[in-house]
């Protein structure tokens, strides 16, 4: 269908405020809005800074079945690609905020990449296509 894009993904959290905690201190990105719903609902989007793509819409879990979801969105693949035109900057300054990647950078044909862990142990890439 022309003219569409992918505006938001649902992103299961357990906590609104530390959920954007952890996008906007640790991975830098930018609260877009932050709108109550009422009670204990709100509406809550965060994406990369500058970026005019998709964001994620956090979202609380409700009930065990959500609940039992956090942390395992993708069946413990990695479900989520972080683009960056600097690798080398952002792998320093994400490792120095003290997030998780369970590997040393790679070059594969595509991009180079590492895969991180969000706080609630979700798989991502951070990756640098090749390119940039």
């Amino acid at each position: 269908m022309a003219g569409s894009r992918l505006a938001h993904v649902t992103f299961l959290v357990d906590d609104y405020d530390r959920a954007i905690t952890f996008f906007t201190n640790v991975l830098d990105f930018e609260l877009l809005t932050d709108t109550p719903l009422g009670p204990g609902r709100r509406w809550v989007l965060v994406a990369p800074k500058g970026t005019g793509g998709a964001a994620l819409l956090l979202a609380k879990a409700e009930g065990a079945e959500q609940t039992a979801r956090i942390g395992d969105q993708t069946g413990g693949r990695v479900g989520f690609f972080l683009e960056t035109e600097d690798f080398a900057r952002d792998y320093a300054a994400f490792s120095a905020r003290g997030l998780v990647f369970r590997e040393t950078p790679r070059h594969e044909s595509y991009a180079t990449v590492a895969v991180f862990e969000d706080l609630y142990g979700n798989l991502w890439d951070l990756l640098q296509p090749a390119n940039i």
